[in-house]
């Protein structure tokens, strides 16, 4: 059960990060608030994090993980093999580092012009347009970090990447703590520049993480004069239509700051906060099952093994809808009292907690989809079909923007959070509709009936949290203690009915459970 050891490790790690994230977010929370300063930073740190997310998460890694692994396993020697894949690399860094740097100087006060109502939301001021440029390196960096981790991810060695996020969030809040030193957090757009320069500076650190691995894994660098290479240029052909289909949540973000740019003060960061919650199952369940599956699917496909391509694919359906849908329930019911808990305090109002609890819940409904969507992208990338999730990916933005027009003059922020739910559905749908309809791969009746009784466990979860939490109402926004506990109690009473039922009712699947505390058989070890 390699698959799910290698989803265990990233997203065990990736959890680490998550809750480094959380503690990040309380402390902005607290210190730069929900007015301009803190739209301010959030805009400056988003547009290069998008990016990010697009690369390392999405388009790159689903574009150069099946090529990197074609020369891995070509007609050579293992050494020859390895000298080829690392030549490979070699040249793509070659080419992407000048691209970077020149996006990364020219299109950034462009872009926030763009965002900032063409300029008259008040937002394209110096202020602004300084702070970007000081997380815009942090682009450049992450992305070089994105080629390692690539190449460690195409070689089974997933923990070195997993990890590097951890640095970031502790960048961000040692420079937070620098500012509540020095100042108190008395002067939020001071604080904003210190986490900017905090950011450019875990990204650095990020990027030399990874080197250190990918050395270490035995690869060697020495950069030259990009040059266009037919393996440069067909990873280029690979990867714009891959920007599409694996990046369809980034985009819908990238979207989402549009409309953003034309909403009241605070939206930026609303919708940040709930994001927040949205990313933590979304990064340890479907990033990592995403991640881990594509080198897995694309070994079964270069062998035609058909039965091994469908076994993976149904094993993270399974493992990915087990756990994102308790989730998404969990935090519809339970949106209020984290975002009291976690939030409320210093310049974060009772005001602002609502906007966000609200945003959380609209957001967390697409939950199951957008981790889907990680595991059905795979299945088109492993056999080289990167143009199919381009048209999925265009209808679903399409209705995307649609329904931001549609559901945001009535419902604001939280109308756009659904708008990106709903379409995250749209996609998951087709992607898997086309898939059964080529024959690579269907929802197999034992699959089916899993699902049901995953969803009738996860009902029952969300019934108790909407009883239990008027009773713990006072105690969310109390002291830390009680905002400790009582947050424990209602996230630990609906986990102990969701998996009490799950392992009653069959949502749990035994065997593979049994597997897991015995030596696999080989045949397992390879799915």
């Amino acid at each position: 059960m390699s698959l799910i050891r290698n989803v265990g490790t990233i997203g065990g790690l990736t959890l680490v990060s998550r809750v480094f994230g959380f503690a990040r977010d309380m402390m902005l929370a607290r210190i730069l608030g929900a007015g301009a300063a803190a739209d301010a930073w959030q805009l400056a740190f988003q547009l290069p994090n998008i990016f990010r997310r697009l690369f390392a998460e999405g388009a790159f890694s689903a574009a150069f993980v099946p090529l990197f692994n074609r020369r891995m396993s070509g007609p050579g020697s293992e050494a020859e093999d390895r000298s080829s894949a690392q030549t490979f690399a070699v040249d793509v860094m070659s080419v992407l580092l000048p691209v970077l740097i020149l996006f990364s100087a020219l299109a950034m006060p462009a872009i926030v012009w763009l965002i900032d109502d063409f300029g008259q939301g008040g937002r394209t001021n110096d202020f602004t347009i300084s702070l970007a440029r000081i997380t815009f390196p942090y682009l450049t960096f992450i992305s070089i970090m994105t080629v390692f981790a690539a190449i460690l991810n195409s070689v089974s060695r997933f923990a070195a990447a997993a990890a590097a996020p951890v640095l970031l969030n502790l960048c961000i809040i040692s420079a937070l703590l620098f500012v509540l030193w020095t100042d108190g957090g008395a002067d939020p757009r001071r604080a904003a520049y210190f986490v900017g320069f905090g950011a450019a500076t875990a990204g650095l650190l990020q990027m030399a993480w990874l080197f250190y691995w990918v050395r270490k894994a035995g690869f060697r660098f020495a950069l030259h004069r990009p040059r266009l290479k037919p393996d440069v240029r067909e990873l280029g052909t690979l990867i714009l239509p891959a920007v599409f289909g694996a990046g369809i949540y980034q985009i819908s973000r990238f979207i989402d700051l549009f409309f953003l740019g034309r909403l009241p003060e605070g939206s930026f960061v609303y919708l940040a906060m709930a994001d927040r919650h949205n990313q933590l199952p979304l990064g340890i369940i479907g990033i990592a099952l995403g991640t881990a599956i594509l080198p897995a699917l694309s070994r079964f496909i270069a062998r035609d093994d058909a039965g091994g391509a469908q076994r993976v694919q149904s094993n993270a359906i399974e493992i990915g809808m087990l756990l994102t849908v308790p989730a998404a329930v969990g935090l519809y019911f339970a949106a209020e009292p984290l975002a009291t808990a976690i939030y409320l305090g210093g310049k974060f109002d009772a005001g602002d907690v609502s906007m966000t609890a609200a945003t959380v819940a609209m957001l967390v409904t697409g939950l199951p989809a957008y981790v889907m969507v990680k595991v059905l992208t795979p299945g088109f990338f492993a056999r080289r079909d990167t143009r199919t999730p381009v048209y999925t990916a265009g209808i679903s933005l399409m209705l995307n923007i649609a329904l931001n027009l549609l559901l945001i003059p009535t419902m604001g922020v939280a109308g756009l959070a659904l708008a990106s739910a709903l379409s995250a559905w749209a996609n998951c749908a087709m992607l898997y509709v086309l898939l059964h309809r080529r024959g690579h791969f269907n929802i197999e009746g034992d699959l089916f009936w899993r699902i049901i009784r995953i969803v009738f466990s996860a009902a029952a979860m969300g019934t108790v949290i909407y009883g239990l939490s008027p009773y713990l109402e006072d105690r969310f926004g109390g002291n830390v203690g009680e905002r400790v506990t009582s947050v424990l109690l209602l996230v630990g009473s609906g986990g102990v009915v969701y998996f009490g039922l799950a392992w009653l009712t069959g949502a749990i699947d035994r065997t593979k459970i049994a597997l897991l505390t015995r030596k696999a058989p080989a045949q397992d070890q390879q799915a």
